[in-house]
């Protein structure tokens, strides 16, 4: 079934808008919300303050004792991209500021799991630290930091996601999510959180004259910026106006070269140009890069590359990553293969016998994988997706992904409420969620987990729907227009790039690399405008499709570069034959 093309409509409003911007980008903004052409700013001095945040002055104070007694610090992040910047932001901030004895450690997520768990606060012993920093994670460890503080080690908790019925008992919290807490920006990723952390730090510091008596430079918070932006377009945080401008203000600095050499190398080995950087590669080249380390080995490769200062190094380093995440893709081919199979007796047009929450489970499935599976099945049947793999010892691991109308964290408490003793943990956000449970109990599990997406969502639910900015004219398709769009930005979660529709005449197709479809259309029968399109992954059982003479796209005006000529190329999100 193809998904059905809904136009976004602006609301009616009376914004005065900047005379230079194009009329089409007005449009594009208004339908997301924008209300206020301040809204779009994107220098820093428009950031939100951190003073705004609960628990940020607690905070600041335990890192200056630290400092100032020149304690040992641990930083215990999480394996994934906003985990691993989140771990290479603290540790090169706080050397920065003149702490000298700051290490980090990352649970490896077959071994230990997610967040500061007792058996990695044992591990974290070995350091001998006085002060614990979590990064992208704490805020549910509840026994975690009671071990800590049984251990007698301090623990500040930095984090972003949604808290549970109770906070740890921890020296400090920041978390714009926690409660009672009236930092606007509620989308901050765990490196935004640290950022801000840092940045309050470096206030106090300058105003006590740290720097001066300890003779060491202030440093510039702009140079962290590129791993803020990488975390927060990788874990795929809403980008509100703040995160916005966290994000493009990190772009400019790759795009400059002012960037960490791991970073460089990982655009490099991804293929992607730096000076033409946008917020979708970070997303869809470089996270995945980063995020290969903590799916399929251990995370400190990743952090390592962050931090490395050596261009040969990180260069070596990206390599290696670039080789992990060619093996995790395979691992997922083979994995979506298994899932298809036992999902092929039933199809969406038998909706009275699919789920309407997805649950899959084979127990030679790689746990670091799982997540990115949960993703894919939902993309192809858009309904919630929990994909488990066996964790050992009689439990099992899940990696849910939701779609629009099913709060999948709230979903999951709904779930432990009604059916007390079910799940082990779980936790996440609004679109993406893990949790554990024994593998005997997963038939009552995805009984339990159907009822109430059934419960929440409605039919209509479950039919996939694509947003379109409205067809463009014939004058449009110009490579101005595709620029000026490319650079309105940045472009992310709810605040998507804008995506146009419209009908055009086929005129070649061709099918390039293993499964993308190479198109030459025309606006007009005519064929007085011929523009290049390409779909990417499209099915092989239907196209090229030689009977289709006329086609409907819904596709994103980009910019094709190659041997320094530039030319428009439509990049098609959905085609539809119309013979």
């Amino acid at each position: 079934m193809n998904p059905a093309i809904v136009r976004r409509t602006a609301p009616a409003n009376d914004i005065v808008w900047p005379d230079a911007l194009p009329a089409r980008l007005r449009g594009v903004y208004a339908s997301r919300g924008v209300t206020d052409p301040q809204q779009l700013e994107r220098t820093l001095q428009h950031l939100q303050a951190p003073q705004q945040m609960k628990g940020i002055d607690e905070a600041v104070a335990l890192l200056v004792e630290a400092l100032q007694a020149q304690q040992r610090i641990l930083v215990v992040g999480d394996f994934d991209a906003d985990g691993a910047t989140s771990s290479a932001l603290a540790v090169l901030a706080l050397r920065d500021m003149g702490a000298k004895e700051v290490n980090y450690l990352v649970p490896n997520r077959f071994e230990f799991g997610y967040g500061l768990t007792p058996e990695i606060v044992a591990v974290a012993k070995g350091y001998l630290p006085d002060l614990i920093i979590t990064v992208d994670n704490g805020i549910s460890s509840l026994d975690g930091v009671a071990a800590a503080n049984a251990a007698g080690i301090r623990v500040l908790v930095t984090d972003h996601h949604l808290p549970g019925a109770g906070l740890p008992d921890a020296a400090a919290i920041v978390n714009p999510n926690q409660p009672h807490c009236p930092f606007p920006s509620k989308n901050l990723a765990g490196v935004g959180v640290i950022f801000y952390l840092m940045s309050a730090l470096r206030a106090a510091l300058r105003g006590s004259n740290w720097f001066a008596q300890q003779g060491i430079a202030e440093p510039n918070m702009g140079n962290y910026l590129d791993l803020v932006a990488l975390g927060t377009v990788a874990d795929v945080v809403p980008l509100d106006a703040n995160n916005r401008i966290l994000v493009h203000q990190g772009l400019q600095r790759i795009r400059a070269g002012r960037a960490r050499p791991g970073i460089l190398a990982l655009l490099q080995v991804s293929g992607r140009s730096q000076q033409r950087l946008v917020a979708s590669d970070l997303g869809f080249t470089v996270g995945p890069r980063l995020n290969a380390a903590g799916r399929l080995d251990d995370m400190s490769l990743g952090i390592e590359c962050l931090l490395c200062d050596s261009p040969d190094l990180a260069r070596e380093m990206a390599v290696e990553l670039d080789e992990l995440n060619r093996d995790r893709r395979a691992i997922e081919a083979n994995m979506q293969q298994e899932a298809m199979a036992t999902l092929s007796q039933v199809t969406l047009s038998e909706s009275a016998d699919m789920p309407w929450g997805i649950c899959l489970f084979d127990p030679g499935w790689h746990q670091g994988v799982i997540g990115i599976l949960a993703s894919r099945i939902k993309e192809r049947f858009h309904r919630p997706v929990i994909a488990f793999a066996d964790a050992g010892n009689g439990e099992i691991k899940g990696s849910a992904r939701s779609i629009p109308g099913l709060h999948i964290r709230d979903a999951l408490d709904a779930v432990a409420a009604s059916h007390p003793g079910l799940l082990t943990k779980f936790g996440g956000h609004a679109m993406a969620a893990g949790l554990s449970l024994s593998a005997d109990k997963l038939p009552a599990f995805q009984q339990a987990f159907d009822e109430v997406v059934r419960s929440t969502l409605g039919e209509d639910d479950l039919h996939a729907v694509i947003l379109s900015d409205g067809e463009l004219s014939e004058q449009d398709f110009t490579l101005e227009l595709a620029h000026c769009l490319r650079e309105a930005g940045p472009w992310g979660q709810h605040f998507p790039e804008p995506l146009f529709d419209g009908e055009f005449y086929l005129v070649q197709q061709r099918i390039v690399g293993e499964k993308h479809l190479k198109l030459v259309v025309a606006t007009d029968a005519a064929r007085s405008q011929l523009l290049d399109a390409i779909a990417f992954n499209v099915d092989l059982e239907q196209w090229p499709n030689n009977a289709a003479q006329r086609v409907r796209l819904a596709y994103r005006l980009d910019v094709n570069e190659f041997r320094g000529r530039q030319s428009l190329q439509l990049m098609v999100e959905h085609l539809e034959a119309l013979i």
